[in-house]
């Protein structure tokens, strides 16, 4: 199952009719060979039918990159550019959009061969403004044909994750746990952003599950859990419930994608899952997570949105953790101080009870479920995954709509330390700087429940681009501020 999207962009350039058209014809083919020659040339589409310098040019490009597949679209301006019919090509195209531009390439040819398209972005902005175009414009959008070209690859993960989103359906399984309001919040955001979702009950799930015993495949879906497992495979004797609940999700999704093409889940996993189905979800949840489709726990819907971006985003598994403790400061002292850049404040520990796929584990043990088992019998808890998170560089980031109905999110670049954990479940300890100050006043200010989604590696500057072309607006984007920028908060005089 293909659950993320394969972006195909199309490059169309544009030219102001006083200006000379060779230099968009000859600018765009560098720009073409340019990104061909460093990065994969599926990823584009060079439109040939003409250069946009009227309306009829803009429907016939707009047709041309239609029927080649094309999902996203870079507008580059050769020159000055036509700042109605570019921005009309970005209106009706509809999926996401780019503008970059042409620099001068010689001081020795500044007459016929000036294109003075640094004049023309400020136009094409405008122009979008006044249409409502929500567009993605690079932080610097001038550049040589090389440079564009790796604009344009920066472009492929932010339109990856906005096509996605316009495509994706949340399945739900059953309200939040009783007295767990922490991952509560309006749907309302969902449908703004072009999300849809499937609320179900419980119930329902249980009587699929229950509708799935006996199921043929099951034995085929053990042996791989088998394989996967290895050594950590400590309770064999609950795998085909697994298998049966696995089977279970899949079914479920392709039943009920409808017309989307991607799906995220957002499940139940106590109190009374254990009891009536007689295991705990998590390693399944892992298994869906590691084939890109995100399982979020505890009816977590914002946390599998979350989750799906960061997937997207990374092009690789992700997980979701709680923002759990902190690390206790005689293991900071023993492991962390003098080794690391980072005070003990910077530094915590993320931790969920087995949702972490085993591909992100340094190891992993089926085991029971630790805190679960204080309060119920040992054998109906069976089913997460423990292990250590691999270390190395992290992103960890939320989408959010808080209780006001407002659509807020959060990145912070940090890392995993190699540095054992002592504790259990899928658990690491992560470290980002100034972290007790983001906590303070982004994480608690924010109003942000406990669960952060966490891809691996940094795409802080991908994710920050996603979120404001969704609509989040940029001062809702809490990111973890360096000592010498204060937050709005933050008391001055502490």
């Amino acid at each position: 199952m293909q659950n993320i999207p394969k972006v195909k962009i199309g490059i169309v350039a544009v030219s102001r009719d006083c200006f000379p058209e060779s230099l968009s014809v000859n600018r765009r083919k560098a720009l073409v060979d340019a990104y061909t020659a460093k990065y994969d040339a599926s990823d584009i589409y060079e439109c040939p039918v003409c250069i946009v310098e009227s309306e009829i040019h803009m429907v016939q490009a707009l047709e041309d990159i239609k029927a080649a597949g094309c999902d996203a679209l870079c507008v580059y301006l050769g020159n000055f550019g036509p700042e109605i019919s570019e921005t009309l090509l970005a209106k009706h195209f509809g999926g996401p959009t780019m503008f970059v531009a042409a620099a001068e390439e010689s001081g020795k040819d500044l007459a016929d061969g000036r294109g003075d398209a640094y004049c023309g972005m400020l136009n094409a902005s405008y122009n979008l403004k006044l249409r409502n175009i929500h567009a993605y414009i690079p932080e610097y959008p001038i550049g040589s044909a090389e440079e564009c070209a790796d604009m344009i690859h920066e472009f492929v993960p932010i339109a990856r994750t906005v096509i996605g989103l316009q495509n994706l359906k949340i399945i739900t399984f059953g309200p939040r746990p009783l007295n767990f309001l922490a991952c509560n919040a309006p749907i309302k955001q969902l449908y703004n952003i072009g999300v849809e979702i499937e609320e179900n009950s419980e119930l329902d799930l249980f009587e699929a599950f229950n509708n799935h015993e006996g199921d043929a495949r099951i034995p085929d879906v053990v042996k791989d859990m088998e394989a996967e497992l290895g050594a950590g495979n400590q309770k064999p004797e609950i795998l085909s419930k697994l298998a049966q609940y696995e089977l279970t999700l899949l079914d479920w999704v392709e039943a009920h994608r409808g017309y989307r093409k991607y799906v995220a889940i957002a499940g139940k996993c106590w109190p009374a899952f254990q009891t009536q189905f007689k295991f705990v979800p998590c390693y399944v949840n892992s298994r869906l997570t590691g084939r890109d489709i995100p399982v979020s726990c505890e009816v977590d819907i914002y946390g599998a949105l979350s989750e799906f971006i960061g997937t997207c985003v990374s092009d690789d598994i992700v997980t979701l953790l709680d923002i759990n403790n902190t690390v206790p400061s005689d293991i900071y002292e023993e492991d962390i101080k003098g080794k690391f850049d980072y005070k003990l404040s910077d530094t915590f520990m993320g931790f969920h009870c087995g949702n972490t796929c085993s591909k992100k584990l340094t190891s992993c043990t089926m085991k029971n479920q630790k805190i679960m088992a204080r309060s119920l019998p040992a054998e109906v808890t069976n089913g997460t995954i423990e292990g250590e998170i691999v270390p190395g560089d992290i992103t960890f980031f939320r989408l959010q709509s808080t209780a006001d109905n407002i659509l807020r999110a959060y990145v912070a670049q940090g890392e995993v330390l190699p540095v054992a954990t002592r504790s259990f479940g899928g658990v690491g300890i992560f470290a980002i700087q100034e972290m007790g100050r983001f906590y303070r006043h982004v994480l608690i200010e924010g109003n942000y429940p406990h669960h952060g989604a966490v891809a691996f590696g940094h795409h802080g500057k991908a994710l920050y681009e996603v979120f404001k072309l969704i609509g989040v607006c940029p001062d809702e984007i809490g990111y973890n501020h360096p000592k010498s920028v204060p937050y709005r908060t933050e008391n001055p005089f502490a």
